[in-house]
């Protein structure tokens, strides 16, 4: 995967990086036994999860045909086939 370029879009690193501050607040609100921090927590993990997607949807993502996964550039034969 590394090597596509996968996830390398202002988009994605939007996403991920606000779902990781929700993980750290939820996270310090556990240890102190706090629900309700706990739970504002989680709600900023989904909420990096929406910024993401509606980042990519705005263009800032990886358009679906640009990922190396979806282009066909196979021409040569299977290598056991040759003989």
């Amino acid at each position: 995967m590394a090597g596509s370029s996968h996830g390398h879009t202002p988009a994605a690193w939007t996403g991920v990086t606000i779902a990781f501050i929700g993980f750290c607040v939820a996270g310090a609100f556990m240890v102190m036994a706090e629900p309700l921090g706990f739970w504002a927590g989680m709600v900023i993990v989904v909420l990096g999860g929406v910024v993401g997607a509606v980042m990519s949807a705005m263009g800032l993502g990886m358009p679906k045909d640009a990922h190396p996964v979806h282009r066909v550039t196979a021409t040569r034969e299977p290598a056991g086939a040759e003989g």
